[in-house]
């Protein structure tokens, strides 16, 4: 089966479809650009089939680049022969060959390779072979091969040499290799026992634990590995011995009466101690993690994406505020377009608690700039200043609202190089302050400025392999910032980075050019940017938006290279110049009445471009987060003291783990749904109901106000 055939079997498409898609990523097509303008190439694959295709034929041409290189080494040292040569054909993993390989690679000095040197391996052979009988006693026998200069002294020395080379042969077979780490992961078990101290109690669940391999789910197994790394449990993997050994000696065992037996017993059981569980267990445990983490990182990517889309909060002065007890809480006012109005510092929580006059302070600039909305962080006094507003804002009668934003990687990006070259004149808070309101207006552009993994809606991130979820994560903002599409002409270098096309050097250059010479006025004015050639505007163009421009198609989705048949339907049903900027609510009828299929055909375009031309038209310069639903504002609060079990109350979903969601009800603590109370049906994992944005109803089950934790359900309850 060909590397194509293999990935359309798995995404269950054609393998024409992956050849085709392979090409346009060969010839450096993103990810992005394919979705959206290569429909009738790939037969309209969607970004996330795109992404794992991507990855899958880069793993694969890996495996073959891996299969070539081995089969080079094994005729370098002229051991080739048609069976290996077959051998390695068929194996499906990297695993399977190294398996292969691992008789011929370079071994560095072993009890193995020492007793070959003092020529014991004659005398393996001679147990290996098993006769029934043999002319003279093994004792006998491997005194022959004493040579006190050669380091065997006895006949045992010689002995116990042969079965440590049996051993290694035992243990570099690729067949017993394979059935040995399948036996593991179906029958072991992972073992955990307290080693170390855990003042709080993070680890209870593991201090004595244990659960097959084959059940352990991905996030226990993260766990499990954070726990052993900070040296709280000492993890063992069980493994089915007794059912292995059986195994091998069924194999490897011809003749269990031949006065060989003991000996090859002996190496049998050496084999499987010393060498091969060792090994597999490093192997499976590797496995595990690496299955953990794939399967974390799709929870991360899932999160992260509807974190991104959250609908921005358009037309609204939002005043940011970083709470802090000794340096006191920076607000920044920030209006509809996220330019910065205004800043200030107060002192509402502890040691000073200069309340009135902080809310002076809090009232003086919400009347000045008529802020319609605060934006309270949620780290470190985060409560004290949730209390502090929601008092200061009760004499505007709900004109004047608040919410809670989540404060991760605010911090991260006020420190950061970008966040120094945004607001050179602010310290860290300030900008964490300005980055907070902002996020409320649009969660895209501002979260885009954060390196993904510091935003915090994952589960043990800080645990994985950094490449891999940065390849991953980096993918989901590409998807999410050209979904949206961005105006070229307010657009921060950060935000046109990830656009299909650009990097951070073009984007730059792209600001640069706007600040020398006036905003954008065309989509083609593009390739006047240094770095923006052909390539990089064909990749561009479709995603950048210019409005205002006279080309009314330079604020829409449709690219340039079908401007010409976006002219033809416009002339075909007479859209007005009003239509073109406000859109058209009779074309998409007009042109399913007319045939879709007769129209594209007249246009020389394919039925899927069409439509997303006519799609364009009919609402150009939409923004798709628009039909997500707002985040909840409120104009007072809850405390933990005042939650009863049975409670209904309304929130929003801040997480989701593969255990559950995470649910702000307005209090400073997020309740956890756990993934049994998210239905009143079966539920396999927590995103088949929720995503992070959703507004939901739950009822409140208990409450534990020493650990602060909340347990919700939405059992019974319609959402």
């Amino acid at each position: 089966m060909t590397i194509f055939e293999i990935i359309a079997k798995e995404l269950n498409i054609r393998p024409e479809q992956v050849e085709k898609t392979a090409a346009l990523m060969d010839e450096g097509a993103t990810v992005p650009f394919i979705a959206r303008y290569r429909k009738e190439v790939t037969g309209s694959l969607d970004d996330t089939t795109l992404r794992t295709l991507s990855e899958r034929l880069a793993a694969l041409r890996g495996l073959e680049k891996r299969r070539e290189e081995i089969l080079s080494l094994l005729d370098a040292q002229g051991v080739k022969t048609p069976e290996l040569e077959a051998a390695v054909a068929k194996a499906a993993t990297m695993t399977e060959l190294d398996d292969i390989y691992r008789p011929y690679r370079p071994k560095r000095k072993t009890r193995a390779s020492v007793a070959r040197e003092k020529g014991l391996e004659p005398l393996a052979n001679l147990i290996l072979a098993q006769e029934k009988k043999y002319d003279r006693s093994f004792e006998e026998m491997a005194g022959d091969y004493i040579d006190a200069e050669k380091g065997v002294e006895s006949a045992e020395d010689a002995l116990n040499g042969a079965c440590d080379i049996i051993a290694e042969d035992i243990s570099d077979r690729a067949d017993l290799r394979k059935s040995i780490r399948e036996l593991t992961e179906a029958h072991g078990s992972l073992v955990t026992k307290q080693t170390g101290e855990d003042p709080k109690g993070v680890y209870t669940n593991y201090y004595d634990f244990s659960e097959p391999i084959s059940k352990l789910p991905g996030h226990r197994i993260l766990a499990i590995n954070r726990a052993e790394n900070e040296e709280v449990i000492k993890v063992t993997l069980n493994a089915p011995s007794e059912l292995i050994l059986n195994g091998l000696f069924s194999e490897i065992v011809e003749n269990p009466k031949s006065p060989a037996y003991p000996y090859l017993s002996r190496a049998i059981v050496d084999g499987y101690d010393r060498l091969i569980a060792p090994s597999i267990e490093r192997e499976i445990r590797n496995l595990i993690f690496d299955r953990a983490c794939e399967g974390a990182i799709v929870v991360f990517e899932d999160n992260l994406k509807h974190l991104l889309l959250q609908a921005p909060l358009k037309g609204k002065t939002m005043l940011g505020l970083d709470p802090g007890y000794r340096t006191g809480c920076k607000l920044a006012v920030v209006d509809p377009t996220g330019k910065v109005l205004d800043t200030a510092v107060i002192y509402p929580t502890k040691p000073q608690e200069r309340i009135e006059e902080s809310a002076r302070v809090v009232r003086r600039l919400i009347d000045k700039y008529g802020v319609d909305v605060v934006a309270v962080g949620n780290g470190t006094a985060s409560k004290e200043s949730e209390i502090f507003i929601a008092d200061t804002i009760r004499p505007y009668g709900g004109k004047v609202r608040y919410l809670i934003v989540n404060e991760a990687g605010a911090s991260v990006y006020s420190a950061s190089k970008l966040g120094a070259e945004e607001f050179p004149d602010f310290d860290a808070t300030q900008r964490s302050a300005v980055s907070l309101a902002r996020r409320v207006q649009d969660p895209l552009a501002e979260l885009v400025k954060i390196e993904p993994k510091a935003i915090g809606v994952g589960q043990y991130q800080h645990d994985m392999k950094p490449a891999r979820l940065d390849e991953a994560l980096s993918g989901v903002v590409e998807d999410c910032v050209n979904s949206v599409g961005v105006d070229v002409n307010t657009a921060s270098w950060s935000l046109l980075s990830y656009i299909s096309g650009i990097n951070s050097a073009s984007a730059k250059n792209i600001v640069k050019y706007r600040e020398e010479n006036g905003e954008f006025r065309s989509r083609s004015q593009l390739k006047k940017v240094p770095r923006i050639g052909d390539k990089a505007f064909e990749q561009c163009a479709g995603f950048l938006r210019i409005p205002g421009a006279k080309e009314p198609l330079d604020n829409t989705g449709v690219h340039p290279e079908s401007y010409e048949a976006a002219r033809g339907v416009i002339e075909r049903f007479s859209l007005t110049p009003t239509e073109l900027s406000a859109g058209s609510s009779r074309l998409k009828r007009e042109a399913e009445q007319y045939g879709m299929k007769k129209l594209a055909a007249e246009l020389g375009v394919g039925e899927p471009t069409l439509a997303d031309i006519v799609t364009e038209l009919s609402k150009p310069g939409r923004d798709i987060r628009d039909s997500f639903p707002e985040p909840e504002l409120r104009s007072d609060l809850l405390d933990l003291s005042d939650l009863k079990p049975d409670m209904i109350l309304t929130g929003t979903v801040r997480n989701v783990t593969d255990f559950g969601a995470f649910v702000d009800i307005g209090v400073h603590q997020d309740g956890l749904v756990h993934v049994s109370q998210l239905s009143d049906r079966f539920v396999k994992h927590p995103s088949e109901v929720v995503s992070i944005g959703d507004p939901v109803t739950v009822r409140v089950l208990s409450v534990d106000t020493v650990k602060k934790r909340i347990s919700l359900s939405m059992k019974g309850i319609k959402n």
